[in-house]
């Protein structure tokens, strides 16, 4: 029954028993269902992708599924979740009223019908302040959408067991007829199209013939003209109905596909953006590589020349060395013919000078290489530690 499927929400609540690893899909579609539909898909979208992550696949495909309600269904959602007990008791009426149709109890009927017409009124106030205070206000036709569902409710066994699941995505519509010896087909919405007055008239004449009874028979009961043009008329505006909720659904349906477009673009962006700046940060860290051995291959070519200039140096000292050395044997050989002849030994004396000062030249320069070696050796010794850092 669906008023039973009613309290057993009322005892559950809206807030189920969650999973360890987030909330159970039911939990998470009722909710879903009194979100307000301007918030729909990004609610969806969140618990889809917690789910997903979660590792519960069929979870989030089950509420990806999930469509989201036209205003007025989330407005009939909204009031069967927030007044269980009313709602209980409105679907409770509805099962009156269509048992006392079947049985065709015409006092019943009429004190249920009366108290349809004040519950509806009331229960459709009571969504559209639901609603406004939700903060999202109802128009007059959103409001006769809703009223037409709770109608249906009352007429339709279907439409009360998918009301009190609490996860309509649509309005819905009652019957174009509810049968009844004193209760009139409900009356169709001012949009609906309305015969033209000379079909009605000959319509009336018409019936008004067949309905003449013979003398001393009694007559059966004959259906009504206007009862006629309000059946049509009811189918008229059915089917009217359902091709403008056919229409709003598709529309509905396209602005969901072109935020789920919108919302993908921002994505491709936005991982756009990121590969850019991951490119950006590779190429400056090339760059400091390349720097790092830029000044690691010009201090190797400064050992090398220094290297280089260290191996002249001794060259020369050893050059020099020879030259003293043979100096030295000049000044021998002079001291022995010192006797013989002084002015060898002035000239010998001289050459010696002047080898202690290409000596001492050489010194210098190999002591200069040295220090420059060593100067070298240490600013290496640095760079490769940084480099190494």
């Amino acid at each position: 029954m669906p008023g039973k499927r009613v309290r057993r929400r009322e005892v559950e609540g809206s807030d189920g028993p969650d999973r360890p690893d987030g909330p159970d899909v039911e939990t998470v579609l009722d909710e879903l269902y009194v979100t307000p539909p301007s918030d729909f898909v990004g609610r969806r979208e969140v618990w889809a992708a917690a789910a997903r992550t979660s590792g519960r696949g069929d979870d989030a495909r089950a509420i990806r599924g999930a469509r989201r309600p036209t205003l007025a269904a989330w407005a009939a959602n909204l009031l069967l979740r927030s007044r269980p007990e009313e709602s209980r008791q409105f679907l409770e009426l509805g099962e009156s009223l269509r048992e006392a149709y079947r049985t065709l109890d015409p006092g019943g009927l009429k004190e249920l019908s009366d108290q349809r017409r004040r519950v509806v009124a009331a229960l459709s106030r009571e969504a559209a302040g639901l609603a406004r205070t939700a903060g999202q206000p109802l128009s007059g036709s959103v409001l006769q959408e809703v009223e037409s569902t709770l109608r249906a409710v009352l007429a339709d066994a279907d439409a009360a067991r998918r009301w009190s699941g609490g996860r309509l995505e649509t309005a819905l519509a009652p019957p174009s007829t509810f049968s009844s010896g004193t209760e009139p087909v409900a009356a169709a919405p001012t949009t609906a199209k309305r015969p033209a007055p000379t079909t009605a008239k000959r319509s009336t004449r018409a019936t008004a013939k067949q309905q003449a009874p013979a003398k001393g028979k009694r007559s059966a009961p004959a259906e009504s003209p206007a009862a006629s043009t309000r059946g049509r008329g009811g189918k008229d505006e059915l089917a009217e109905r359902r091709r403008e909720r056919r229409l709003r659904l598709e529309r509905e349906q396209q602005a969901e596909r072109e935020q789920r477009l919108a919302q993908a673009r921002e994505e491709a962006e936005a991982a756009e953006r990121r590969l850019g700046d991951r490119r950006a940060e590779a190429e400056d860290a090339d760059a400091t590589s390349r720097r790092t051995r830029g000044h690691r291959d010009r201090a190797r070519r400064q050992v090398s020349a220094a290297e280089q200039q260290l191996r002249e140096a001794r060259e020369a000292l050893e050059r020099a060395q020879e030259q003293v050395g043979r100096a030295e044997e000049q000044v021998g050989r002079a001291k022995e013919h010192a006797s013989h002849a002084e002015e060898d030994l002035d000239r010998a004396e001289q050459e010696q000078r002047q080898a202690e000062e290409r000596r001492r030249t050489a010194t210098a320069a190999l002591t200069e290489a040295e220090r420059e070696a060593r100067d070298t050796a240490r600013a290496v010794h640095r760079l490769n530690r940084s480099g190494g850092d």
